[in-house]
């Protein structure tokens, strides 16, 4: 997998805190900062397909939906 540099800045406390990590788990700090940045995508990704079924559960059950509110 090819890699590429980048820059940035961070809180030093956040920054210390993942230097310790890195040193406990005897893991570099780009091995970190990958595995963080591709669960961070992960996460915010949603499939197009995920959200039409929500929004087609949503649009079925609105009035069990409104019963709950109450």
């Amino acid at each position: 997998m090819s890699s590429i540099k980048i820059s940035s800045k961070v809180e030093k406390t956040e920054w210390n805190a993942l230097q310790e990590l890195a040193r406990e788990s005897h893991q570099s700090i780009s091995g970190l900062l990958t595995e963080a940045i591709r669960d961070y995508v992960r996460k915010r990704r949603v499939r197009p397909n995920v959200l039409s079924h929500l929004e087609d559960s949503m649009n079925e059950n609105e009035e069990l939906g409104k019963l709950l509110a109450k």
